[in-house]
């Protein structure tokens, strides 16, 4: 192999090289629903860092460890929210429909960035959407990446 593609140390690429996982600069506010999951995932990277051969798979291995110091440092500035106990205003943990100016109606529930999947209809309180529609109140109309969109009810 020509000497172009190995690095100047001669060693393997390992921890050193993998950057790290960048935490949001924002409280770590979760649902309770959040918190289980990221317990389950730190108990899940647990449970694969003890099957590994560390003489076999020491990039996986790093990955791991990578991955499980994000984890641990996101359980560890975790704030449970309790979910909203109704009422017409968006908070953190609501369902809120809105509908669009095309009368396209969609639904989304206000959580935690890393338990946000829109495509699953959780958004992060903290994404344009989200803090768009927080504090606002059923009927308001609010403008989000240059359009309006009604919310039309809140659970």
């Amino acid at each position: 192999m020509s000497k172009a593609f190995m690095r100047e140390d001669g060693g393997d690429q390992g921890e050193s090289d993998l950057p790290e996982r960048p935490i949001s600069p924002h409280p770590n506010f979760v649902t309770a629903e959040g918190l289980a999951a990221i317990e389950a995932t730190i108990l899940g990277l647990q449970a694969e860092a003890a099957a590994l051969d560390p003489d076999r798979d020491a990039e996986v291995g790093a990955r791991i460890a990578r991955d499980l110091r994000y984890w641990l440092a996101r359980r560890g500035s975790a704030q449970v929210v309790d979910p909203p106990a109704g009422g017409d205003t968006v908070q953190f943990g609501s369902k809120v429909t809105i509908e669009r100016a095309d009368g396209r109606r969609q639904t989304f529930r206000i959580v935690g960035e890393d338990e946000a999947d829109p495509a699953a209809g959780s958004i992060s309180w903290v994404s344009p959407m989200g803090a768009a529609l927080l504090r606002r109140e059923e009927g308001d109309v609010v403008r989000v990446a240059g359009s309006e969109v009604e919310i039309v009810a809140v659970e």
